[in-house]
C-alpha cells in the first residue's frame, strides 16, 4: 500500500521539462519579444532586484539556456506561459528574441502549467500564492467539470459535498479538485483555502499581509468584511495602527446581525474592542420598540428624522432653561 501523503507535506520539485511535458523531439524557434505578449493576469511579479541583476549576466554571459513556452494566439501573436522573468531579463540584456516553444494549449491547461512552473520559486509573496493558487484550483474545477463524452465515473461538476457547515476560512465545500490541487501545491486543503481567502482583500489590506505587517490569518479574518468596510479599517489602521485578531472579530460578529456598518460606528467598536478598554454604554431602540408610536406609513428612515428633530427641540428647551436660571 502506497504511503498516504500528509497535509502540508512538501511536494516533489520537478523539473522545468517536467511540468512543461518537453520531449526531445521538440525544437524551439527564436521568436520576437515584441510579439509575445504576457499571461493575462499573471499573478507573479517579475521585479528588477539582485535575481534579476544575475539572471541579466548570466544572459549575456551564456544566453537563453532554457527556451520559454508560449501558445499562438488568435491575432497572430503568442501569449507566454512560463517565461517572464527570462523574457524581462533579456529585454534588459538588450535581445529581440528568444527561443520559445510553441504549444496549442486551452485556456485552463495554460493556467496550470503558468502556475505549476512558478509556485516553485522559493520566495512568493502571500498575494503571489493567493491570486495563483485560485487560478489554477478554478482551472482544475473546470477541467474536472468537463468529463469526456460517456465518462460516467467523472464527477462531472456534481461532486458531493461534505453536509459539514463549512468552517470560517473556507471558500467552497470539500470537493476532490481542493484536495487534489492542496496536495499538488504541497499544503493542507485548509490552507489552500486561506490563500484564497486573501484574493478577497482590498490591495492595500493584502499589502500589509505581503510586507508582514499584519498576520496572514488576521488578513483571512478580514476578507469576510465587504471591500467598503475594509476600506474604513484600513484608514483605522493607517490612523491607529495595526488591529487586533479579536478587534477584527469583534466587528465580524457585529456584521452577523447587521448589513453594514458606519465608519464612526466602527471606530467605536474597534475602539471599545481594545485591551483593558471598557465597553461604551450603548443605547439602543429595536425598530419594533419605536413601531409602537409610529403609524405603519413612516419608514425607518422617516422615524429617524423625527427623532432627531423631537432630541433638538428637547436640547434647545434645555439650553433655554439653563439661560433663565
Amino acid at each position: 500500500m502506497a504511503e498516504k501523503k500528509r497535509p502540508g507535506q512538501k511536494f516533489k520539485m520537478l523539473s522545468v521539462d517536467e511540468i512543461l511535458g518537453v520531449n526531445n523531439e521538440e525544437s524551439a524557434v527564436d521568436l520576437k519579444i515584441s510579439e509575445i505578449l504576457p499571461f493575462k493576469d499573471h499573478p507573479f511579479r517579475v521585479t528588477d532586484d539582485e535575481n534579476m541583476e544575475e539572471l541579466v549576466k548570466s544572459i549575456r554571459l551564456n544566453g537563453i539556456l532554457t527556451p520559454v513556452l508560449v501558445r499562438p494566439t488568435s491575432d497572430g501573436k503568442y501569449e507566454m506561459i512560463s517565461g517572464h522573468r527570462r523574457m524581462h531579463a533579456a529585454t534588459l540584456a538588450g535581445l529581440e528574441a528568444i527561443p520559445a516553444f510553441i504549444r496549442e494549449l486551452s485556456d485552463d491547461d495554460a493556467t496550470i502549467i503558468m502556475v505549476d512552473t512558478n509556485i516553485q520559486r522559493e520566495e512568493l509573496l502571500p498575494s503571489e500564492k493567493a491570486f495563483a493558487y485560485r487560478m489554477k484550483y478554478e482551472a482544475v474545477k473546470r477541467k474536472v467539470g468537463r468529463p469526456e463524452k460517456g465518462d460516467e465515473s467523472s464527477n462531472g461538476g456534481k461532486a458531493k459535498t461534505s453536509k459539514n457547515k463549512l468552517s470560517q476560512n473556507e471558500t467552497i465545500s470539500p470537493t476532490r479538485s481542493d484536495y487534489d490541487v492542496a496536495e499538488q501545491l504541497g499544503e493542507s486543503r485548509a490552507q489552500l483555502q486561506r490563500y484564497i481567502r486573501l484574493t478577497s482583500l482590498i490591495p492595500e489590506i493584502l499589502e500589509l499581509v505581503d510586507r508582514k505587517s499584519m498576520p496572514l490569518m488576521t488578513g483571512v479574518e478580514i476578507s469576510f468584511i465587504s471591500k467598503d468596510v475594509q476600506k474604513y479599517l484600513y484608514e483605522y489602521i493607517h490612523e491607529n495602527g495595526m488591529v487586533k485578531s479579536y478587534q477584527v472579530a469583534a466587528l465580524r460578529k457585529y456584521l452577523e446581525n447587521e448589513d453594514t456598518i458606519s465608519q464612526a460606528a466602527m471606530i467605536r467598536l474597534l475602539n471599545d474592542n481594545l485591551p483593558g478598554k471598557t465597553p461604551t454604554p450603548k443605547i439602543t431602540f429595536t425598530e419594533k420598540r419605536l413601531r409602537k408610536y409610529f403609524s405603519p406609513i413612516y419608514s425607518t428612515s422617516d422615524m429617524e428624522k423625527i427623532m432627531v428633530q423631537l432630541l433638538e427641540k428637547w436640547k434647545a428647551e434645555q439650553d433655554g432653561d439653563a439661560d433663565g436660571v
